[in-house]
């Protein structure tokens, strides 16, 4: 049975394609969406999408589908800087996750660069676009078949 990651996107990101490209690039989700489920099929493994706005849905989500999950890739967006009860889930969950960003959050405004769940992540892709996507969930089945 292939193993099942969730990529689970947080505000704002559902308008990626409208916001500024300079920081963000012009794929939409779907189109970062379908460059996952194209590498995760050359790789043999499941993904599973969530996005919202909201933050109890986001821990909602990962409270339901984790148990059926091998691993997470998570960009939390404006969460990344408070989402405590996304990291808690994620450490109750108790699966290997990426955090990913699309912006280099190190170069950006001061309170961009704190992330709350960056010391228990396996890994941080930031400031490499959509492709950072790519690069987490080749990291991440490497974690989960090592």
């Amino acid at each position: 049975m292939p193993s099942t990651i969730l990529v689970i996107n947080g505000p704002n990101l559902n308008n990626l394609g409208k916001r500024d490209a300079s920081m963000y690039g012009t794929k939409t989700l779907d189109d970062i969406q379908s460059d996952i489920s194209t590498k995760a099929s050359s790789l043999g493994v499941d993904v599973k999408f969530f996005q919202s706005n909201h933050e109890g849905s986001i821990v909602d989500f990962i409270q339901e589908s984790s148990a059926a999950a091998d691993g997470v890739i998570i960009n939390a967006g404006a969460l990344t800087q408070v989402g405590y009860s996304i990291l808690d889930a994620l450490l109750d969950a108790g699966l290997p996750f990426v955090e990913v960003h699309l912006s280099n959050i190190h170069a950006r405004e001061k309170f961009r660069q704190e992330s709350v769940f960056a010391e228990k992540a396996v890994g941080q892709m930031a400031g490499f676009g959509p492709s950072g996507y790519i690069y987490a969930l080749d990291h991440l089945v490497t974690v989960i078949n090592s």
